[in-house]
């Protein structure tokens, strides 16, 4: 922890020594939530997002906040180790090229509806989820834009790596935007004092238990989206390395609201951009497609409430980035290291290296919260 900010009705304590004045401002109005308890949480690679900061832990006490999760509602990494050791670079090329023939990226959704067995059962009545249950068998398995990725890697143990970024599609996307609607009106309603994007539920109240229902259905849902990506993505290597083996898969959620207890209280803990890493728990942080990667290992630190940074974090906005940086400039510096990269245009630049953190700088500042497991470095990348 580098510094704590005082001047809330609970203190903020940050693992960083700068924070940009927008996320700043967003991490004072959580702080004085009535229902704020103990103390607000600010990650190392934290910065603006819509309502709470991206590397924010808010616990609650007896409320639940939809923008406190966000609209990726479960996004979140999955790894698993390879046992080749190595990749040449034109067995790299076809395996991503299998991939991409096999997961769509972006807007694009399968053809066909997925196997049934890959849908979540939903449990009790899910008005949001049932209305788009029939859409989101189109789009399971299937990875999105934006920061989303699919990535091989070579790691410090020897090993190839598998790793990938995705949320739960517009299943998500849909929950997440309907409750926070219902909470605007709810708490104006109420002549709650909180702004209108930190809208939230009592734990009394209806609607409280109907948003975590749909909520913990969309954080199963995006479990199983990138479990199935990555059988798709295991059959694409095996498609070239027949012999090729798979262990230690991993799945960790960073966009979500949980019930845990913390401080001897039971509290609802909302990280938005923010890994758990309870003491001994494994987890990933990834960098950018320039940058390393790392599956870590959580200490269990109370004072971050058991949670750790959900990446590098962006050091400009997508807007900043398309416009400053350089795209020839950015194309060199991936080739020269090697990575079959994702940056093809202008409208790349958004998820260029440059526009994150230094992700060394990053897991240096959180040495309190996690032990650095395994590095790895990317070889290939598929961005939607």
């Amino acid at each position: 922890m580098e510094e704590v900010i005082l001047t809330e009705k609970i203190p903020i304590k940050l693992w960083l020594s700068e924070l940009e004045e927008g996320a700043l401002e967003q991490a004072k109005n959580i702080a004085n939530l009535p229902f704020a308890f103990h103390h607000v949480a600010i990650m190392p690679d934290s910065h603006q997002g819509y309502g709470m900061p991206i590397g924010g832990v808010l616990a609650a006490d007896s409320a639940i906040v939809p923008n406190a999760v966000g609209v990726d509602i479960g996004c979140g990494m999955c790894s698993l180790r390879t046992s080749l050791s190595d990749i040449d670079t034109s067995g790299l090329k076809k395996i991503l090229s299998n991939a991409r023939k096999r997961i769509p990226v972006g807007f694009k959704h399968h053809k066909e509806r997925q196997p049934k067995e890959w849908m979540p059962e939903p449990e009790g009545k899910l008005p949001v989820v049932e209305s788009e249950y029939e859409s989101a068998m189109y789009q399971v398995g299937t990875l999105g834009g934006g920061n989303h990725f699919i990535e091989i890697q070579k790691g410090s143990d020897g090993y190839i790596w598998l790793m990938i970024h995705s949320g739960s599609r517009n299943i998500g996307y849909t929950v997440a935007r309907f409750y926070n609607e219902k909470a605007k009106k709810m708490n104006e309603i109420w002549f709650s004092e909180s702004t209108k994007d930190l809208a939230w539920f009592p734990f009394d109240s209806e609607e409280y238990h109907q948003y975590k229902a749909e909520m913990d259905y969309c954080i199963d849902f995006a479990f199983s989206n990138r479990k199935l990506m990555m059988e798709r993505l295991k059959e694409s290597v095996a498609d070239i390395y027949p012999d090729v083996e798979f262990s230690g898969f991993i799945n960790k959620p960073h966009n979500f609201a949980a019930e845990e207890v913390h401080f001897g209280e039971q509290l609802i803990v909302h990280r938005k951009g923010a890994t758990r890493a309870r003491k001994g728990e494994l987890g990933m942080i990834p960098g950018s497609q320039g940058s390393p990667s790392y599956i870590v290992l959580g200490k269990g630190n109370p004072e971050s409430f058991e949670s750790c940074s959900h990446g590098a974090g962006r050091v400009m906005s997508r807007n900043q980035a398309r416009k400053t940086l350089n795209l020839q400039s950015v194309k060199q510096e991936l080739d020269k290291k090697g990575i079959l990269h994702a940056v093809r245009g202008k409208s790349d630049l958004d998820e260029a290296p440059g526009s994150y953190k230094d992700i060394r700088e990053v897991m240096d500042r959180q040495k309190d919260l996690v032990d650095i497991v395994t590095e790895l470095h990317p070889l290939g990348v598929i961005k939607g």
